[in-house]
């Protein structure tokens, strides 16, 4: 029974390790590049600056961003808090539309509405997300990774959690993530490059990676690859020693 427990620790390579079929100076050509886009409920930050004069960029930031006396719609974190509609309330400009954009085009649109309305003729906007997580169910436990530069990947997310523990199913990797409305899930395999060409290798926030254990006929398939091995290398061990011992008394004859 040791024997065999022992056997259930030794997972082959074959089922964990990662990217295998990759070899040196393999290029692997990389679709579905996007940048982050905003979706109702995230949370921005947005810094309004102007090289020429600070007093003009005050009220357009979050510390004196009061209309009427009251404060304007604010996220847990301070920031800008996108309603359901996909729109923000900023100070003097009122309405924007955000949801759709990437945090370089609403930095566009906002200096252009600066700019357009007379307010900063040199305005510079710094827009970002405070709310980007990534969260994990399963393998080592629950987590939830804050990505702080609005990128992130499936490996690197794999990797900033302390990687995948030899029991974790490498083929049922899950990803889910709301699109249109409706929750998503796709399967990606860490140990094939064809990964990096899924739709869902870019993580967005808010994603979902979900991560299944082996289940009882896969240990026990590994059990039985070890013990076929075990009975090979047995078989040789006693071919070699029968060899040597006929050898032996042939030699003292």
């Amino acid at each position: 029974m040791g024997v065999v427990l022992s056997l259930t620790s030794c997972i082959t390579a074959r089922r964990v390790n990662y990217l295998q079929d990759l070899r040196p100076g393999m290029q692997i050509e990389i679709e579905d590049q996007y940048e982050v886009t905003i979706k109702p409920y995230d949370e921005l930050s947005i810094v309004v600056n102007s090289p020429t004069s600070q007093e003009l960029a005050a009220p357009f930031n979050l510390q004196h961003a009061v209309s009427n006396g009251t404060p304007q719609y604010l996220g847990t974190h301070g920031g800008y808090l996108v309603d359901v509609n996909g729109e923000i309330q900023f100070p003097t400009l009122g309405t924007i539309r955000v949801e759709g954009l990437t945090r370089l085009q609403l930095q566009d649109t906002i200096s252009d509405m600066l700019a357009r309305g007379g307010y900063i003729t040199d305005p510079f906007v710094t827009v970002r997300f405070s709310n980007f997580k990534i969260f994990f169910l399963g393998g080592r436990g629950c987590h939830v990774l804050t990505v702080d530069n609005e990128h992130c990947n499936f490996l690197e997310a794999i990797v900033m959690v302390g990687g995948l523990d030899e029991f974790t199913r490498r083929d049922r990797i899950g990803v889910m993530r709301e699109v249109d409305g409706k929750l998503v899930m796709r399967y990606l395999d860490p140990r094939s490059t064809d990964v990096f060409n899924d739709p869902f290798f870019q993580l967005k926030q808010n994603d979902f990676i979900i991560m299944e254990a082996m289940n009882g006929s896969l240990i026990r398939s590994e059990v039985n690859y070890w013990l076929g091995w075990g009975s090979v290398l047995l078989s040789t061990i006693t071919m070699l020693t029968s060899l040597m011992l006929y050898k032996s008394v042939a030699n003292a004859n």
